[in-house]
């Protein structure tokens, strides 16, 4: 799906629009799927995503002119509880297009970001 490059930016889109509801300290959209390190806010986890994967399949949705599910209905989490972790995940998340050898620099990967780089 996120090999599209609109597809791509509009699910990018969807986690800016997020920011009133969660901190993000870090993502990696992949071909396949994102990687997304936040904060909750005020909102409990379920609703975050529920909302999130709403709001971009509706607008990819409509880019594409087609109907359907974008995101496995399903999502994992790992509640982080020290700051070794935290950096750690923040790390991996980064990583990922170079593990998958889809880049040799992450900085040549144009679907991440993270506060502390």
């Amino acid at each position: 799906m996120f090999k599209n490059f609109e597809s791509a930016c509009i699910a990018i889109r969807g986690l800016v629009y997020m920011q009133n509801k969660v901190n993000t300290i870090c993502y990696t959209l992949m071909p396949d799927h994102l990687h997304w390190l936040f904060q909750l806010k005020d909102l409990p986890l379920n609703d975050v995503v529920r909302q999130y994967k709403s709001i971009t399949t509706v607008n990819i949705n409509k880019f594409n002119y087609s109907n359907g599910s974008i995101w496995q209905q399903n999502y994992f989490e790992h509640q982080l509880r020290t700051e070794e972790d935290l950096i750690n995940q923040a790390r991996y998340i980064v990583a990922n297009p170079l593990r998958a050898k889809l880049v040799n620099e992450v900085g040549k990967y144009p679907f991440w970001d993270c506060v502390y780089l």
